[in-house]
């Protein structure tokens, strides 16, 4: 076997960050009655994403995107909010919501059998990534998950791989594979940090960037059928 260890990205990759999103987003704002429910998240996704390419480039801290996000977006409605408890009243609701992709399950449990260890790394809030795996059905394939708010750094920063591999009994960088759907987090980290990487592109985007992965992948089928 000449990969041992599989890094997974969470969101976009097993997790449907977009249903997560969406009924959370959803329950919430008609919970305290907003006036127009889908202009609020027509302005809000894009733009909470636009913030987390920010955090990825270190144009602002984890707890300035988490304290900040809401209250940029209610703005544009002409509201004032205290982002910091909005942001905790929403990780009420998105902490519920598990949603993995079609497929996600049966993939984790054929690399498993197959004798690989399995680990999560994402960017992400803690108490959110936490909540959303104990509500998934896949949290049980994994040996540890690991979180860039715990870590202290994110992908695609070499120290978060680094962190990683301290933490991970018997680690080896050439035994090591990192599969995730972001260019920029997942496969840019993987090759600065000296790790194998898999685009996992079920949209077919072009890769108009200057990273290159070592495999590029649009289905679950095709990691399994790379892996074994």
């Amino acid at each position: 076997m000449a990969y041992k260890f599989l890094l997974f990205d969470l969101d976009h990759t097993l997790l449907d960050f977009e249903s997560a999103e969406e009924t959370a987003l959803t329950q919430m704002l008609e919970d305290m009655n907003f006036p127009d429910v889908e202009a609020f998240k027509d302005y809000y996704k894009p733009m909470n994403q636009g913030l987390w390419k920010d955090l990825e480039q270190k144009k602002l801290t984890k707890q300035e995107l988490v304290d900040s996000r809401f209250a940029i977006g209610f703005a544009h409605f002409g509201i004032t909010v205290d982002g910091a408890e909005m942001a905790l009243r929403y990780q009420d609701y998105i902490s519920l919501q598990g949603q993995s992709f079609p497929g996600a399950e049966d993939l984790l449990a054929r690399l498993e059998k197959a004798g690989y260890q399995i680990y999560g790394a994402t960017n992400g809030v803690t108490a959110i990534q936490e909540g959303r795996m104990a509500h998934s059905t896949i949290a049980s394939y994994f040996k540890e998950v690991f979180i860039s708010e715990q870590l202290q750094t994110q992908k695609p920063d070499p120290d978060f791989f680094e962190k990683v591999g301290q933490r991970i009994p018997g680690f080896r960088k050439e035994q090591t594979l990192m599969i995730g759907d972001s260019l920029s987090a997942d496969i840019a980290g993987g090759n600065a940090a000296g790790i194998d990487t898999v685009w996992y592109n079920p949209e077919h985007l072009e890769n108009a960037s200057q990273v290159m992965p070592t495999y590029e992948v649009d289905s679950y089928s095709k990691i399994l059928a790379l892996l074994k």
